[in-house]
Order: structure tokens, then C-alpha cells, then sequence
């Protein structure tokens, strides 16, 4: 038991470690976007990147964080009907809301992997000034989504918890 307490706190501080690259992306996404604006309107001469990399960042804030929101419980429900539920009917709720999103977690992690895999032995690059692989931008999507399945297996497993605590009680 404790082996697995030491591997869901390596977890958590990788959580961390990527909801905080997430919040450093959107720091550097509002700067570079407010610089390219500047450079457009004051001096005529906008930096061609920005966009580009600005749609690529976006990307990555949103699988980066999605995992360490679940452990926050911040996804978004409907609290003013949820909480009037007994704390098992809440649970059974939790449960099956977190095995969906095992099974969608898991199509996001096999079929964004088959993508990369597409794109990466094509050599796809996007058509744009900058010319990014493809394979690069969107290797996040299953790499993110694996770390989602696995939060979504803990709170599983905590749900189960508390309806096996509401039935001894």
C-alpha cells in the first residue's frame, strides 16, 4: 500500500508539473499575442508566428491541465441539483460519469496515438509559415489523455471507495 501511495504522489507532482507548463504557456500566449499586436499596429510589422504557434499552445494548455482539473474535481456539473443526492447516489454518479470518461479517455489515447504515428512516419508539416510537424503538435492528445484514464481509474477507485463506506454505515 505504500509503494502505491509513493506512485499517485510521483503522479500528482507530475500533474502539478504540467497544469504549471500549462500556465506558463498561457502567460507566454498573452504576452507574445499582446508583442504581435504592438508590432502590427505601432510599427507595422507583425510577427508571423504567433498565430501559428498561438493555435499549437492552445492545444497543449488544454490536455496539459485536463487531468489535474479532474483531481480538483473543477470539471463543470450541476452542483444545485448533485448535492441535494445522498453522498452514495453521489458516488454511483461519480462512478459512472469516471467510466465514461475511461472509455473516452481510451479512444483519445488509441486513436491520437495511431494519428501521430501517421503523421510522423508521412512527415505531415502544416502548410503555414513555419512549417511545424504535425506529429509534434499533436502528440499531447494521447500523451494528456493517458494521464486523464489514469485520474479517471483513481477517482474511480475513491468513489468505489465511498459507496463501500455508505453501504457499511
Amino acid at each position: 500500500m505504500k509503494i502505491v501511495k509513493k506512485i499517485f504522489s510521483i503522479f500528482d507532482y507530475l500533474l502539478d508539473g504540467m497544469a504549471f507548463l500549462a500556465g506558463t504557456i498561457l502567460v507566454f500566449i498573452m504576452l507574445s499575442v499582446c508583442v504581435d499586436v504592438i508590432m502590427r499596429y505601432f510599427f507595422s510589422n507583425p510577427l508571423i508566428w504567433v498565430t501559428e504557434i498561438t493555435e499549437a499552445l492552445l492545444l497543449y494548455i488544454t490536455f496539459l491541465g485536463t487531468a489535474w482539473l479532474l483531481r480538483k474535481e473543477g470539471h463543470v456539473k450541476v452542483d444545485i441539483i448533485f448535492n441535494r443526492l445522498s453522498l452514495r447516489t453521489q458516488a454511483c454518479f461519480g462512478v459512472i460519469g469516471s467510466l465514461i470518461g475511461i472509455i473516452l479517455s481510451l479512444s483519445l489515447i488509441w486513436y491520437g496515438f495511431y494519428v501521430t504515428w501517421d503523421y510522423f512516419q508521412r512527415g505531415m508539416y502544416s502548410p503555414t509559415a513555419i512549417e511545424v510537424p504535425t506529429a509534434a503538435v499533436i502528440i499531447i492528445i494521447p500523451i494528456g489523455s493517458l494521464m486523464l484514464l489514469i485520474q479517471f481509474l483513481r477517482r474511480t477507485w475513491k468513489y468505489l471507495e465511498d459507496i463501500m463506506e455508505a453501504m457499511t454505515s
